[in-house]
């Protein structure tokens, strides 16, 4: 009976499609299997932020060294954006929202500054420093600030509304 079926297969293989007999190309390329979260296909990531790639190298090098600035505001009557991102994360230094390297320094859209001094003594001109606010408009502000007063390597990392820069930097 083994004999049987084994002559019986090359037979039915050469009645099929050669379509079918050999693979696509698209089904040779090896796939990453990744939990990463990816943006809606309409969002648009804002100017300044950086790529998810250059995030997850930069958060890498700069290992236990590397500061993340929250320049989103506490008081939500400020700025009512805020209150909508801090569902999706909250803000850091908050109970809700320890994360560990992570400080907030919210940027001042009225005065166009930042309280330095409620970084870490640790943090020098070039400790690496990741700014976010909810999407990226802020943090690119606050990393202009930042390099305006002599820190060196900054960079925008977005916020929670740009899910994959955020699933890069977001638990530090």
């Amino acid at each position: 009976m083994r004999a049987s079926l084994l002559l019986l297969l090359p037979a039915v293989r050469s009645f099929a499609p050669p379509a079918l007999l050999r693979p696509s190309p698209a089904s040779l390329l090896v796939r990453p299997m990744s939990n990463a979260p990816v943006n809606a296909p309409d969002y648009k990531r804002k100017k300044g932020v950086s790529s998810p790639e250059e995030l997850r190298a930069f958060v890498a090098s700069a290992g236990a060294d590397l500061i993340v600035v929250d320049a989103r505001n506490p008081d939500f009557s400020l700025e009512p954006g805020d209150a909508k991102s801090s569902e999706k994360a909250p803000l850091a230094g908050t109970s809700a929202g320890y994360r560990p390297g992570a400080y907030n320094l919210p940027y001042d859209r009225v005065n166009s500054c930042m309280d330095l001094g409620l970084l870490p003594e640790r943090c020098g001109p070039d400790t690496p420093i990741i700014s976010h606010c909810g999407g990226g408009g802020r943090g690119q502000k606050a990393k202009d600030f930042l390099l305006a007063n002599g820190y060196t390597n900054v960079l925008n990392g977005g916020g929670p509304e740009d899910a994959e820069c955020w699933h890069q930097f977001g638990d530090k």
